[in-house]
């Protein structure tokens, strides 16, 4: 069923009040604007339409979509409800109330709303492992959000897409996403602005995960000179965290350390949680690698971030990153036993899908059941980890991936044909 117009609506509550155009338009307007824009012929102004709701005793909602503001309230009262459980960590019972909003057929009226619970659906999607779903949502947003309208939320909307793209294994499509849009906003000379820097994190971040780490690091470089020059501390901390990730890439933990502590420094009150507890985890595994012995702070920082809830809001591979951290630190803590349960349970969230978190879960895994003498579980482990890497495409992690298990069969006896394929998947990998 079509819906009224604008001026049908002005139309209709003028005359079920009695009231004639003239007194209507009277003092402020004209009769024959009144007759202009009931006949659909002008678009008031937001200020003249909000005159005009507040002489018809009706919101300027109502006016302007035909929802009435008891719907238009329920509305906003399940949006408000769907952000708390997304924050909160309950992913499922946020995409259920953004479902809920989406489903509504008032909601078409009213297209800020729309937007938002399409945004929200998006990452509950993500956050309760949808990937497919929350990718295609994300897309389609892309499409239609315009950088002249609202930069900010244009920019977080790409981030997004980049970053589920990544976790679905898909590194080269994440640059891609993330490489388009900045190009676009470069484009536009919106390029000392944090979205750009936020834009240039989403794409430094999917050249690690791609195994590009010599443009990643050329990248960082640029990002904290362009995020000093803008001066803002958002975007100075985006820029020191990822930085941060690809020190840590590249083996240079303590200066990895330094760049995270940097970051958290310029974290705000009102940062997205989500965000802030990516940097803790990242910080708290720089620790274990940079100075074992604050293995106990580092657990203490994992186990904070782990009751808060923000990194579960994230979804379920911000969990099984800081599970896998955990792990790390217990076996740094001499306690292989809790480890190997910590690992375990990364991966039961993860599921079988090749992923950068599930290889770190893994590799993990073997460690601690090494350490438990359990030689031949740390094996299967490990090739797990390192065909996950292989089949993702990071070539170089895959390499060392190969080279540790080779190592592990060295060390469990005369078994020469496993240990020397796995010496020869590592030298394949490396590209000799």
């Amino acid at each position: 069923m079509d819906r009224e117009t604008l001026g049908q609506r002005i139309r209709a509550l003028r005359i079920r009040q009695g009231i004639s155009q003239a007194q209507l338009a009277f003092p402020e307007l004209s009769d024959s604007y009144i007759s202009l824009i009931e006949s659909d012929k002008r678009v008031p102004a937001p200020s003249v339409v909000e005159l005009l709701a507040a002489k018809l005793n009706c919101s300027a909602t109502y006016l302007v979509s035909g929802v009435s503001e008891d719907v238009v309230d329920e509305l906003r009262i399940t949006l408000d409800y769907a952000e708390i459980a997304l924050r909160n960590g309950a992913a499922e019972e946020a995409r259920a109330r953004f479902a809920e909003v989406l489903a509504n057929a008032d909601a078409v009226a009213l297209p800020e709303m729309l937007q938002q619970a399409r945004w929200g659906h998006a990452l509950a999607l993500e956050a309760a492992g949808a990937l497919e779903e929350a990718i295609a949502g994300l897309a389609a947003l892309a499409e239609e959000v315009s950088a002249e309208d609202d930069l900010d939320h244009w920019a977080r909307v790409h981030v997004a897409l980049s970053r589920c793209l990544r976790q679905r294994g898909d590194a080269g499509a994440g640059v891609q996403a993330a490489e388009d849009a900045l190009r676009q906003l470069i484009a536009t000379g919106a390029d000392a602005t944090d979205a750009a820097v936020h834009l240039g994190a989403a794409l430094l971040a999917a050249f690690v995960e791609r195994g590009d780490l010599v443009r990643a690091r050329q990248l960082a470089e640029q990002l904290v000179e362009r995020a000093e020059r803008i001066g803002s501390p958002r975007a100075r901390m985006l820029a020191y965290g990822e930085a941060a990730y690809v020190a840590e890439i590249r083996g240079a933990y303590e200066e990895g350390v330094e760049l995270a502590e940097r970051a958290l420094m310029l974290a705000g009150d009102g940062e997205d949680p989500r965000d802030l507890d990516r940097l803790r985890v990242g910080y708290a595994g720089l620790l274990l690698r940079a100075r074992p012995e604050q293995a106990t702070r580092a657990r203490d920082l994992l186990v904070r971030v782990r009751g808060d809830g923000g990194v579960g809001a994230a979804g379920e591979i911000d969990v099984a990153s800081c599970l896998t951290e955990l792990a790390r630190a217990e076996i740094a803590l001499g306690r292989p036993a809790d480890a190997v349960r910590l690992a375990e349970e990364a991966l039961d969230l993860l599921g079988d899908a090749p992923r950068r978190a599930a290889a770190g879960a893994l590799t993990v895994l073997g460690e601690a059941c090494l350490r438990l003498g359990r030689r031949e579980r740390a094996t299967e482990a490990l090739t797990r980890a390192a065909t996950c890497l292989e089949e993702m495409e990071a070539s170089r992690e895959a390499a060392q991936a190969w080279f540790d298990l080779a190592e592990v069969l060295a060390e469990t006896g005369p078994a020469d044909e496993p240990r020397m394929a796995a010496y020869r998947r590592a030298l394949t990998c490396a590209g000799v």
